[in-house]
């Protein structure tokens, strides 16, 4: 056997379906090869899939042939001896369905397989040892969720080797439906928690339409509640998106708020990055710009957390459990607007009523809409940017909240001279949480993605004449 000099991979007309070609190193007491090195696949394209069950088919005799299955999980193929011809059909809902791709493959070579992608082989040697490596754990539930396709069928007419009269097929392996009568494999779901507060509505929004995302608010999935997880089909999803926060920052300075802040902002954010490890998942978890001290003019994803109050060291606590997870986005916000109670609405609210109103002129910041961070979280995981933490807020020049207080007013056509522009000390009151003086986010990682989050300015407007 000619040793491979290096690892290389190549891609294949199925996607995501790659194949490796291992360095195998020989003499005349045998071979060696590093079956499985996870860093170095990595460097060459393959997905960090966890495998969690290394599973091994020892066929006795040439001829045998298996398939064609597709199952829920992914898997990394390989051989330990002998010599197959392998067949893989594209079995997942989309545009690819039904195509093929076929190949030789002895012990130096390699092939990653993605959930749903119908696996099949048939050995070429006696003795064939055929090994793989899989990201979730076998069980009967599971086998149930297999996608099925007949080694024959005539529309994928894979080019056997060995025609399969003759060749070794187990009953059921002949039985298997036609490719006109295979029910294609779902893609992995998407789960919104928190799906009914500000961002969570703004959520079901931007994924109207979308037949494989789920939402759930309090009722439906309790964050804090073992039980809830328990009762969750995991392996169905691949991306959990948590809109579920605590969010009331002087509450959080009490004795009940401090432990209920500590409960949904970091307890149960921990539960969900071990739940997103367990399976697989990404993990999208949205933060605030209170992780922060607000002393920097414009904090970056790469500023340190310094929280100064309970809310803001809950929060920051929750984010170091998500940064844990190997597929993740941390989606920082500041002074979100949506449906709902929230700053705009109250002022709004003041000045339908005439009222004169004090309003603080010493933090700075931006109004982030909750439309604009859903379709900015929509778009990190439609683009598959690298993950990481992210700045999401609407974009323009810094404002305080007497600012943003004052153009509420102009624009519900009252007199923005009735905002009383006064200081932090004055303004605050006994239980008044601490608040970052600057909650500027810097915004040029995500513009580096490709997503320019609107103007404040157009936002407020287009939300006050009745658009949210």
């Amino acid at each position: 056997m000619e040793p491979a000099r290096q690892l290389t991979a190549r891609t294949t007309p199925i996607p995501g379906l790659m194949l490796f070609e291992l360095p195998v190193h020989g003499d005349n007491r045998g071979w060696f090869k590093e079956n499985w090195h996870r860093s170095k696949m990595l460097d060459v394209g393959l997905p960090d899939f966890q495998p969690v069950q290394n599973n091994i088919s020892f066929n006795a005799a040439r001829g045998t042939t298996r398939g064609i299955h597709a199952e829920p999980w992914d898997k990394f193929i390989s051989l330990a001896s002998g010599r197959i011809f392998g067949a893989w059909v594209d079995l997942r809902e989309g545009p690819a369905f039904g195509t093929l791709f076929c190949a030789e493959l002895t012990a130096k070579d390699a092939i990653y397989v993605p959930r749903g992608v119908g696996n099949a082989f048939q050995t070429l040697k006696d003795d064939t040892a055929y090994t793989y490596l899989v990201n979730d754990h076998w069980s009967a539930q599971a086998q149930a969720e297999y996608t099925f396709l007949n080694l024959a069928d005539e529309d994928v007419a894979v080019p056997w080797p060995i025609p399969l009269d003759r060749a070794t097929v187990s009953p059921q392996d002949r039985t298997h439906p036609r490719l006109a009568d295979v029910r294609p494999m779902e893609r992995r779901r998407t789960l919104v928690l928190g799906a009914d507060g500000q961002l969570g509505t703004a959520l079901r929004r931007a994924f109207d339409g979308d037949p494989t995302v789920d939402f759930a608010g309090r009722a439906q999935f309790d964050v804090t509640s073992e039980k809830a997880y328990r009762a969750t089909d995991w392996r169905k999803y691949g991306t959990i998106i948590n809109a579920a926060a605590f969010t009331g920052v002087d509450a959080a300075e009490t004795a009940d708020g401090r432990t209920a802040a500590w409960s949904i902002n970091a307890a149960a954010v921990t539960r969900l990055a071990r739940t997103a490890v367990e399976h697989s998942l990404t993990l999208v978890h949205v933060s605030s710009d209170y992780v922060f001290d607000g002393t920097a003019d414009a904090h970056t994803e790469e500023e340190i957390p310094g929280p100064l109050g309970v809310y803001g060291q809950s929060k920051a606590a929750g984010d170091a459990a998500v940064a844990a997870v190997p597929k993740h986005y941390i989606v920082r916000t500041s002074w979100v607007v949506g449906e709902g109670k929230n700053f705009v609405r109250t002022m709004a609210g003041l000045a339908a009523r005439g009222a004169s109103v004090s309003v603080v002129d010493d933090q700075w910041g931006r109004v982030s809409f909750a439309t604009d961070i859903s379709a900015g979280i929509r778009h990190l995981l439609h683009h598959e940017a690298p993950y990481g933490i992210y700045n999401i807020s609407s974009s323009g020049e810094r404002q305080s909240w007497a600012q943003v207080a004052r153009d509420v007013y102009r624009l519900c056509g009252a007199d923005p001279g009735q905002v009383t522009p006064v200081s932090t000390e004055e303004y605050a009151k006994p239980g008044t949480a601490p608040r970052p003086r600057s909650s500027v986010l810097d915004l040029s990682k995500i513009r580096a993605t490709g997503f320019d989050p609107p103007a404040a300015a157009q936002r407020l407007a287009e939300y006050l004449d009745g658009g949210s």
